[in-house]
């Protein structure tokens, strides 16, 4: 059995925030540039393998950014699309698996760089704000729906307020996500910085970005997602806890199922025993999405 691997690594942002948090620490001070910068600009992670076998390159037209992706489409009848969302630092290399995964269980794939990350266009992550308008342009290249979304950490979190906007989408797993960014970016502020220097980095991050960082809610936008929506965490993540994701779930008003996965941390959770486990349920998903439609 092929497994779901994540190699998504920690948010290279909370990296670049301890580095600041060293050479501030003399100070005892956070400049709002370098909070801002750590938020916006994860670093891009060199996209290191060639086209794979059935696949096809695809240039998507995002909001404002081109994204770089790969497609594989199946012979028809097809059950519908599986796309795959990468978290921070990561690139759609990260999907392959999944990708080849779906395939063979009826689906085509679509996996792609998210804006700023791999060979995608932009310098700016918002995590949701605009990608969620990414992923509407790149629903809207592929053939056959309903689309299944599947989202690690930073792409869960684009998965669920996407879903809660676009109809076309018939089903989430979100693995690690976060319940909204204020809340998780606080969480993972260098210790000395005080709530002001927090605020402050918040609002230049804002003015840099052209975004409102309230606005990148999933929680917020649980209540309004129609589809059926699979939350998966590792009980043992400490750079994102999984209450998280229990405030997601308990948000939630469509069918609805959580996951803490014992052991597990934020890059883990997607260990061989869970795949069964997430097989099972979009099976099940994409009838009861065509019974309620």
């Amino acid at each position: 059995m092929m497994a779901l691997v994540s190699r998504n690594p920690r948010s290279v942002y909370w990296v670049a925030a301890f580095v600041a948090a060293l050479a501030a620490f003399q100070t005892s001070c956070m400049p709002a540039s370098w909070g801002a910068a750590a938020l916006l600009h994860p670093s891009r992670r060199a996209l290191k393998v060639s086209l794979p076998p059935g696949a096809e390159n695809v240039s998507i037209d995002g909001d404002g950014v081109q994204l770089s992706g790969w497609f594989f489409g199946g012979s028809p009848p097809r059950r519908g699309t599986v796309i795959y969302l990468h978290g921070s630092a990561d690139n759609r290399a990260s999907g392959l698996s999944i990708a080849q995964r779906y395939l063979a269980r009826g689906f085509d794939t679509l996996i792609y760089d998210s804006r700023a990350h791999g060979e995608s266009g932009g310098d700016a992550c918002t995590y949701g704000f605009y990608e969620k308008r990414d992923l509407e342009r790149a629903i809207d290249t592929v053939p056959n729906k309903p689309v299944v979304l599947i989202g690690v950490s930073l792409g869960g979190a684009v998965a669920l307020q996407a879903a809660a906007e676009d109809r076309r989408i018939g089903a989430v797993i979100a693995v690690a996500t976060f319940c909204d960014l204020r809340t998780v970016a606080t969480e993972r502020a260098p210790f000395f910085a005080t709530k002001r220097e927090i605020a402050a980095a918040f609002k230049l991050a804002e003015a840099q970005a052209h975004f409102t960082v309230d606005a990148v809610n999933p929680v917020a936008a649980a209540p309004r997602i129609q589809a059926p929506v699979f939350l998966i965490h590792g009980q043992d993540d400490k750079d994102t806890p999984p209450w998280h994701s229990e405030r997601v779930f308990q948000a939630l008003r469509a069918p609805k199922r959580l996951l803490l996965v014992p052991g597990a941390g934020h890059n883990d959770a997607l260990r061989p025993e869970i795949v069964s486990e997430i097989d099972a349920w979009i099976d099940k998903a994409i009838p009861l999405v065509a019974a309620v439609r």
